[in-house]
């Protein structure tokens, strides 16, 4: 008969990959009225949203590294925006992001588009709050994601006609080596 095999032998459960949608849609509803009564403005609601998926974003990111065995850390920056783009992204949302860009003007800004923000999708905002962009959440999520893999960077949703929402992306270059940027 085999030992039973050490419980931190074990590698993690990646558990289902899906939760249901309503589950989802409710919870998150919820944390927009509960920030919604703590706030004054808009851009606080949008700031406190943000705060809340930093902290998200700091366990997302543990949980991936932790779970790929093999993973090494990001020391390249197209590399960690790959990693958000595409592995951050398909484990939160189910899928890729749809575009990854460099903005044309500055080499330190990059963008992160979605057209179907699962985060906007189901809320109605009011029109006392009509500029809300509850993608602030995910734009957290993403901050903590770069930051905590050493790529300070300030990061904000926005809202674009023809591309859906887009994550803007600042990092921080004062803070980064250069031997980052080499491709």
């Amino acid at each position: 008969m085999a030992a039973a095999a050490n419980i931190l032998d074990r590698p993690l459960s990646r558990g289902r990959a899906e939760i249901n949608l309503s589950s989802f849609a409710f919870l998150f509803s919820e944390i927009i009225q509960y920030s919604h009564n703590r706030v004054e403005s808009i851009p606080d609601l949008e700031k406190k949203l943000s705060d809340i998926g930093y902290r998200v974003g700091a366990r997302v990111l543990e949980l991936l590294t932790l779970r790929d065995r093999n993973s090494k850390r990001e020391i390249k920056l197209n590399g960690i925006l790959l990693f958000v783009h595409s592995v951050v992204w398909k484990a939160l949302f189910g899928k890729q992001a749809d575009l990854l860009e460099k903005d044309g003007d500055q080499d330190d800004t990059y963008m992160i588009s979605d057209r179907d923000m699962i985060v906007n999708k189901f809320i109605s905002v009011p029109r006392e709050l009509g500029s809300l962009n509850c993608a602030a959440f995910v734009a957290g999520i993403v901050e903590a994601v770069l930051v905590g893999s050493r790529f300070p960077a300030r990061v904000s949703a926005h809202s674009v006609e023809d591309k859906g929402t887009t994550i803007l992306i600042k990092f921080d270059t004062a803070k980064l080596p250069a031997s980052c940027f080499d491709s």
